[in-house]
């Protein structure tokens, strides 16, 4: 078996002496793992950190076997991820966020989003929203997407403010008045994709409700802790847009 395909680098652990065991997160093949034969030396480690993008060449005599993976580097990011503590935590938090979802099952939306979202994890401007739409298609891909298209009570499309804790489905500010204490407040940026570009209250707000039912319908269900990277990734981000 044998195949060729481009990865972003989600971890390494070590082998033996000195092989790795890679994992990468790849357009058509899903999150998959190989070993790299000597991927403990000083040559090639600087290919196989977190973030950076590969061609990645895997063969295995059979398809269930762990198989061994011969890279080549396209962009070396990790680099440039080293510099900012929302990057570090960012892209611990995306590959924790991947591991939710079976190996080797394809998601080519997912593999996009990460490559996009890995360019802008040092902008603190950008970075926190897009962590939330990640997740959005996250639970959206394990079966647990949310409804923000429209108003659960009324139908309507506009003014959408709130979300209901229970159902994932968004409600307008009028509608919602009178249980607004109990509601999820819904930001803006989640529903006009135009608006990339947030402040640390929508950051908050929407890093508080995809939060919320990552841990309910995924964590929580599967005796896991949500990441502490996603917690400091939050934590960075609101630091830096708090001082601006």
């Amino acid at each position: 078996m044998e195949w060729r395909d481009q990865g972003i680098v989600l971890g390494t652990r070590k082998h033996g002496e000195t092989s790795v065991v890679l994992e990468v997160m790849t357009e058509t093949h899903g999150r998959h793992m190989g070993l790299v034969r000597g991927g403990r030396s000083k040559r090639m480690q600087p290919a196989l950190q977190a973030g950076n993008l590969l061609e990645l060449t895997w063969w295995a005599r059979l398809d269930e076997h762990l198989g061994t993976f011969q890279v080549e580097p396209l962009q070396l990011n990790a680099a440039r991820l080293l510099d900012s503590a929302t990057a570090i935590y960012g892209i611990q938090t995306l590959a924790a966020h991947l591991r939710l979802l079976p190996e080797r099952d394809p998601h080519p939306g997912l593999f996009k989003a990460l490559g996009f979202i890995s360019e802008h994890l040092a902008d603190a401007t950008l970075c926190g929203i897009l962590l939330a739409r990640f997740e959005l298609a996250v639970l959206e891909e394990l079966g647990f997407g949310l409804d923000l298209a429209q108003c659960a009570l009324t139908g309507a499309r506009a003014n959408l403010a709130y979300v209901s804790p229970k159902t994932g489905r968004a409600v307008t500010r009028e509608a919602g008045a009178p249980w607004a204490e109990k509601l999820l407040p819904l930001p803006v940026v989640l529903t006009e994709p135009d608006q990339a570009d947030c402040d640390a209250l929508a950051v908050r707000q929407a890093l508080g409700l995809t939060g919320h039912f990552l841990s309910r319908h995924v964590y929580e269900p599967r005796g896991l802790s949500v990441p502490e990277a996603r917690g400091g990734f939050i934590t960075a981000v609101l630091k830096q847009l708090e001082a601006a």
